[in-house]
């Protein structure tokens, strides 16, 4: 296995930070030490946190700054190591069977018995079952990477359990196993992050192969800079307004609350919409770009006066 070099980017947290921050993404001193330790300590992170508060996205950036490639693997009931780690390319095998088949008979035709001829083809079995025939998915790509990269196990909690123990010898020694060719190390281990909506409880060995790491929903200050920094075109004014509103919502009884991605759709909503503050009417009728569930939105619609003018004032006041 090649030593681990430092890229620039991971030399400390707040190289992290900035980082993050160049792309676009703003992070919090505990997202950040998370990255930063899983490249020094080789360990992967398990993200968790409700859907849509940027944890998928959170891969694509350290991609992005580090410039590594991103190989993303989407976790689903049923999910086996054709998908994840590698499978043979029958095709081909079957073409290469093809082309040779003169020579196979040539080869045997001298045999004294089954026994005989098939020891005779046993390199011929050796040649089909080599790398050259071998397709290999997201985990094996990871492990063949030579100058870095980031391995996403995007909702890890919608695979089986049975999925998870492939997993481990991955997470724990940077390794891939193939019975008809051995055991490949990774030439430079990945940076391994793992998404979990919590759909389901994972396993302790895992749990115990990774670092934890919890991204909520932001306070109003972070969410105002990720706006800004996705949607730079809308006003101060407009942005500390509907950013209140997304505040007070998530307070509400509701059945799905808003995530940060829902809020930077509603920024760009209402650009598009050319709006200047925000107005009962114009919430009302883009509730459906926030609110995921009609019950939500009805439930919304109807205090839409109420909860518009406390987030005009909230964001007067915090101006």
């Amino acid at each position: 296995m090649t030593a681990i070099e430092t890229p620039e980017g991971l030399s400390s947290i707040e190289a992290v930070t900035a980082g993050l921050a160049k792309v676009g993404y703003i992070s919090t001193p505990a997202i950040s030490t998370a990255v930063y330790l899983a490249h020094h300590l080789r360990k992967p992170v398990l993200i968790e946190g409700p859907a849509g508060v940027g944890k998928t996205d959170l891969a694509r950036s350290v991609s992005r700054f580090l410039e590594y490639p991103l190989l993303r693997m989407q976790c689903y009931e049923g999910l086996d190591e054709s998908k994840a780690l590698y499978e043979w390319k029958y095709g081909k095998q079957l073409l290469y069977t093809q082309i040779l088949k003169e020579k196979i008979h040539d080869l045997v035709a001298d045999a004294d018995g089954l026994d005989a001829s098939f020891a005779k083809l046993g390199d011929f079995q050796d040649l089909f079952f080599s790398r050259e025939f071998l397709e290999p998915r997201p985990l094996l790509k990871a492990m063949e990477q030579t100058a870095g990269s980031v391995l996403l196990i995007d909702e890890i909690d919608k695979s089986d359990e049975e999925f998870e123990a492939l997993l481990l010898e991955v997470l724990s020694d940077y390794q891939v196993t193939v019975p008809e060719i051995g055991t490949i190390e990774a030439l430079v281990p990945p940076l391994v992050m793992l998404t979990s909506n919590a759909t389901r409880e994972l396993g302790d060995a895992l749990k115990r192969r990774c670092l934890h790491l919890h991204i909520d929903f932001p306070d109003s200050e972070r969410e105002s800079r990720i706006v800004r920094a996705r949607v730079p075109d809308v006003s101060e004014s407009l942005l500390a307004q509907l950013v209140a509103f997304i505040q007070l919502i998530r307070g509400e009884n509701l059945r799905k609350l808003p995530s940060i991605s829902e809020t930077i759709d509603w920024a760009r909503t209402l650009l598009l919409l050319h709006a200047e503050a925000l107005e009962p009417e114009m919430v009302r009728n883009t509730l459906n770009v926030i609110l995921k569930r009609q019950s939500d939105i009805l439930a919304i619609a109807g205090k839409a006066d109420a909860l518009t003018g406390e987030a005009v004032k909230a964001a007067a006041k915090a101006a």
